[in-house]
């Protein structure tokens, strides 16, 4: 059995004149919580977008649990991501982006959203308005959504830029647990070095 949950072989992304992505090639196993090191700017986030479809590849090849981004887009589905912001609406509470994110993903559970949201430590928050929560509790939000349908590999731009101390202890934690308890597969990227190497096994 392949244990490859990503590999990306020679991929290239240019924006007019600019180079965003020259060659890179990379693979990540199951398992394994990866950390993409890189100053700001340096294509982090252009790289998570070619993965999730959210831009397409103009050079290389990107596969995902053995299927090609771009070809077979049902892999999407097995895949979480927090990419550039968290997606919750501000006008609506913790409880009501998680409905309306089960709603995108067809899921009918609602044992599965008070789950969620406990697992993130968020219960109490339940009921507030997104626009309400801490910097910190909108990143465990974001993070609560991502991680809904379970997802076999999680991506994660930057999450615990700006956050305090606390926060990024908080969601060091959690990340262990989502690895180690769920046994998801995580991508994680920073220009914080030090953060990086707490949390990643690579």
């Amino acid at each position: 059995m392949d244990d490859t949950i990503l590999d990306i072989s020679h991929a290239s992304k240019r924006f007019r004149r600019f180079q965003a992505l020259d060659d890179v090639s990379l693979s990540i196993n199951k398992g394994e919580v990866y950390g993409l090191i890189g100053e700001n700017g340096a294509g982090k986030t252009t790289l998570m977008r070619l993965i999730t479809g959210l831009s397409p590849i103009q050079e290389g090849t990107i596969r995902l649990m053995g299927h090609t981004i771009g070809k077979d887009s049902r892999i999407l589905s097995r895949i979480g991501s927090i990419i550039e912001a968290p997606a919750a609406f501000k006008k609506l509470t913790v409880s009501q982006n998680m409905e309306l994110t089960a709603i995108q993903h067809g899921l009918t559970d609602d044992k599965a959203i008070a789950q969620t949201i406990d697992f993130v430590g968020l219960s109490e928050k339940a009921k507030t308005r997104a626009g309400h929560l801490s910097l910190g509790q909108r990143q465990r939000l974001g993070l609560a959504m991502a991680i809904l349908t379970r997802p076999d590999f999680l991506i994660l731009d930057e999450p615990i830029n700006g956050l305090d101390p606390g926060g990024i202890m908080e969601f060091r934690t959690l990340l262990d647990r989502l690895n180690k308890e769920r046994r998801t597969t995580i991508l994680i990227s920073s220009h914080i070095l030090s953060e990086l190497y707490l949390v990643s096994s690579r």
